[in-house]
């Protein structure tokens, strides 16, 4: 992932990019589209796409991931491998609470990468305005982020993401609520 142009991100911590299966991993192009090789032969899906196993949870599941974005893919399949572990996270988070920390920083970097490759998240279609994708990591991050109280940081994200047709609902909701605490705040502040 950290070849994408434009995305800040330096590497995964703790993985030597070689010793992960498939790091060294070239396609096939002879087809017309990319065909990546497997023990059974071969694939159209890349390595990143196929690293983390469906059913990985807790710490093998932040470790998979963290491996998947150092090996070959597209900006598609590093946004897919970022939302599907921010959406298991998700979803173990009341056995698991230190999942929450990986989560953040999976959506963090989902929306990173989404600025910087906006085809991974969007339709091809020439000539029209641009459509992207639904995207499900960033906005439970803001849902978690506005519930620990955090409205800045969840404000400044959900605007991020209306630059992808969506979240401008949540933006407006967060500014009239953080607008009403700082009425609050001021108004306290006045009578004492």
């Amino acid at each position: 992932m950290a070849a994408i142009p434009g995305i800040a991100f330096a590497g995964s911590p703790g993985v030597v990019r070689e010793a992960v299966p498939g790091a060294g991993d070239r396609p096939d192009e002879s087809y017309g589209s990319p065909m990546w090789p497997t023990a059974e032969g071969s694939t159209s899906s890349a390595p990143a796409s196929r690293h983390v196993p469906f059913d990985a949870r807790g710490a093998e599941l932040v470790a998979r991931v963290w491996e998947a974005l150092e090996l070959p893919g597209s900006a598609m399949d590093y946004h897919f491998v970022l939302q599907g572990a921010v959406d298991r996270l998700w979803s173990t988070r009341r056995a698991e609470p230190e999942a929450l920390a990986a989560l953040e920083v999976f959506a963090l970097l989902d929306l990173e990468l989404m600025e910087a490759a906006p085809q991974a998240v969007s339709f091809d279609t020439t000539g029209a305005p641009t459509m992207f994708v639904r995207v499900s990591s960033v906005p439970r991050l803001i849902g978690l982020l506005e519930r620990e109280g955090a409205f800045t940081e969840a404000l400044e994200l959900a605007w991020r993401l209306a630059h992808f047709g969506q979240g401008e609902d949540v933006a407006a909701r967060l500014t009239e609520k953080a607008q009403a605490l700082v009425a609050e705040a001021a108004a306290q502040g006045g009578s004492s």
